[in-house]
């Protein structure tokens, strides 16, 4: 079953999506995402320039095989580049297998762990008040869990929080939108947002907060502790990962458990903070983490160190990777959550797609495959457009953390 055509299709419908679609001899097609947001063109060069052309040929049956050709082949390994490359190919092969398996691909992973996917979505806004609003909708949807994201007084905008109703996306300009950061603001308000909204939703809700990086280790060991009280399912990328070191001292300190891992690539990035136990949850996702094969390595590691699965699943990952993390999630022994924000109309018509969310749960496809596509004549319609991820800055214009 050789590979005769592999075609590498962007896109925007509402925002940038880059798609590959592998072609078989007998005519199977799978596809695979290659989205890393605000630098997709990156990835469609890499892919198209350095990939594609020697994919041809090659035996589509030979998953493990053409992943350890495209890591190990290119010698230059890891980086979010290449391995997003790397799991669109990846991810592809599984759709192909899947299909003329006449399977569903978490059949193949080992069949169901359980019987749907438990989400959470995005509350955020500027006042609690508005918060408190969007929680509930979210509440009364069926949502489990709920990330929790507030305006911080003083500030004129902060990470994840938006227009209500409207989904979040930071890359909306071709040049990086810039703004403020104040640490000491944060760490006084945001306690008292979690008092407002566990006063108001009681306990059985779980709650999660994004820090996107912004802390020191000792700064984000004061704000795990003063939220203590109000029992999070995780604190997400409390301070910037390439010192996992300092995860531990985060440990010592408060037990409001930790997540981190969506801008991880690779099992190496994330080695000593599960062999360690360092981390409650890994964040990876299919499509940033070399496709379904190196995360499934990533899953069984952190299984074997009672850490469980994250997956990053904003909408910034296309309709392709959202049905990719299902088969995955439903399969694995040890998830734990998955973060899933609806795409607009524009999108859920370019990806057609069988998962669906009912009685609170994702539950993926049940046809042969991933169970998802592209429309690639509606896409076409949808031309790329640059669109850049903010940056942030201190009060006196030191650059930090986004």
């Amino acid at each position: 079953m050789r590979i005769t055509d592999a075609r590498v299709i962007l896109t925007c419908p509402g925002r940038n999506f880059v798609t590959l679609k592998i072609v078989t001899e007998d005519g199977v097609t799978g596809v695979g995402d290659a989205t890393l947001n605000g630098r997709e063109l990156a990835v469609a060069a890499y892919l198209r320039e350095h990939v594609v052309p020697v994919l041809i040929g090659r035996d589509a049956a030979r998953i493990e095989d053409t992943w350890q050709y495209l890591y190990k082949g290119a010698y230059w390994r890891r980086g979010p580049v290449t391995m997003t490359a790397i799991a669109a190919v990846d991810t592809a092969l599984w759709d192909i297998k899947g299909k003329v398996a006449g399977l569903p691909v978490y059949q193949l992973l080992g069949g169901r762990s359980r019987e749907g996917v438990t989400v959470y979505g995005h509350a955020h806004g500027e006042t609690v008040e508005g918060l408190l609003a969007e929680i509930s909708r979210y509440a009364g949807s069926g949502y489990r869990a709920v990330r929790v994201q507030s305006g911080v007084p003083g500030l004129s905008s902060v990470y994840g929080v938006g227009t209500p109703g409207v989904t979040y996306e930071p890359a909306s300009s071709p040049v990086p939108a810039e703004a403020v950061w104040d640490t000491e603001r944060y760490l006084d308000h945001l306690p008292r947002v979690f008092a407002d909204v566990r006063a108001e939703f009681g306990p059985g809700l779980k709650l999660l907060h994004d820090v996107h990086h912004r802390l020191t280790p000792i700064e984000a060991a004061r704000l795990g502790r003063s939220l203590e009280p109000y029992a999070l399912t995780w604190l997400e990328d409390p301070v910037p990962a390439e010192l996992q070191e300092g995860f531990r001292l985060i440990r010592r300190h408060t037990t409001t458990p930790l997540a981190v891992g969506e801008v991880f690539n690779s099992l190496w990035d994330c080695r000593q903070l599960i062999s360690e136990q360092l981390v409650d949850y890994i964040r990876a996702t299919v499509v940033h983490a070399g496709g379904i094969t190196h995360l499934r390595r990533i899953f069984d590691l952190a299984a074997i160190h009672q850490v469980r699965s994250g997956s990053h699943g904003a909408t910034d990952l296309s309709p392709v990777c959202m049905a990719a993390a299902l088969h995955v999630d439903i399969a694995i022994p040890n998830f734990g959550l998955q973060e899933y924000l609806p795409h607009s109309a524009e999108t859920d018509a370019v990806f057609p797609h069988g998962y669906h969310f009912e009685g609170g749960y994702l539950h993926p496809s049940e046809t042969p495959g991933l169970g998802v596509d592209i429309d690639e004549e509606l896409a076409a319609r949808y031309p790329y457009r640059p669109a850049a991820l903010p940056v942030n800055r201190l009060r006196d214009g030191t650059l930090h953390d986004w």
